[in-house]
């Protein structure tokens, strides 16, 4: 296929505070990985596998799919067939407040299930996503999202001490600790066994098994979303490629486009023209 047939839009909303994305003809797969916001999407067109948390699945038109912050996912496409799909990322913050808002009480919310099979709630999220890209009045925008929430927080949520599968063995709750607070430095295999007192072979087994990814994918998410944060900032993209630990700038770009299916310039542009529209296509 041609970049031609792609489209990929994404909008920042600072009414709502809130990513709006739209995925269309994308045959691209997705490498194993995390977001640090929650995921709210929908497959509009096209099949994918998915695989998340050590679960598989299936997804066609209609289908929901939600992620929490650090649910781990890959997919590729299914028969070739071409991707559509739109979805919003949610900031811990926001979901926090809005949960808190909706329900009356202060908690994380922790969705229950990664994927619902043909879901109503896909219209409601696609109000949000089209009040967003119309730019509807903020009232309009809130309303949506809160109606959109309430669905989804009242059938397929609980609080987050109530419905924690991930448990973290001590040791690799400090290697994660140790990786979030070093992302920036040049960090070795070596260096993360030293901190532990553990072996190489048992870190990197079993790091992979209870985070669902390996400590490097792992350190280099966390550079992903460090960087993000500095694009949005108007950092420049190679400032902010050293800034979060990436030492390639041609590396940091194709890592980048990989697992956003943008590039950092195309990302930081909805932040510096007022949130409007960032279609990729092959800039780089």
């Amino acid at each position: 296929m041609t970049t031609s047939q792609e489209q990929r839009h994404i909008f920042y909303d600072s009414c709502l505070g809130i990513e709006a994305y739209q995925l269309s003809g994308i045959v691209q797969k997705f490498p194993n990985h995390f977001h640090e916001c929650y995921v709210i999407g929908f497959i509009e067109g096209g099949c994918r596998h998915l695989w998340c948390r050590e679960s598989e699945y299936d997804l066609s038109r209609g289908d929901l799919i939600l992620f929490n912050p650090k649910d781990n996912h890959f997919c590729s496409p299914m028969n070739g067939e071409l991707l559509d799909y739109r979805a919003l990322n949610i900031p811990v913050p926001v979901m926090k407040k809005a949960a808190a808002d909706i329900t009356g009480k202060e908690f994380v919310p922790q969705f229950t299930v990664n994927v619902v099979y043909h879901s109503d709630i896909t219209t409601s999220l696609a109000d949000v996503y089209n009040a967003i890209v119309t730019d509807a009045s903020p009232f309009e925008k809130e309303e949506a999202f809160f109606f959109l929430l309430e669905q989804i927080l009242k059938e397929h949520s609980a609080p987050y001490e109530e419905h924690n599968g991930v448990f973290l063995d001590s040791a690799i709750a400090d290697t994660c600790e140790y990786l979030k607070e070093h992302y920036s430095e040049n960090i070795t295999l070596e260096e993360l066994t030293e901190q532990i007192h553990l072996s190489k072979s048992w870190l990197l087994h079993t790091f992979t098994k209870q985070t669902g990814v390996s400590p490097y994918r792992y350190l280099q998410s966390i550079r992903l979303e460090e960087a993000k944060k500095l694009l949005e900032q108007a950092v420049p993209p190679i400032d902010a490629a050293a800034r979060a630990g990436f030492t390639d700038q041609s590396h940091f770009t194709r890592f980048f486009k990989d697992f956003t299916g943008l590039t950092p310039k195309q990302y930081q542009k909805i932040f510096t023209e007022s949130g409007r529209d960032t279609t990729a296509g092959t800039e780089e």
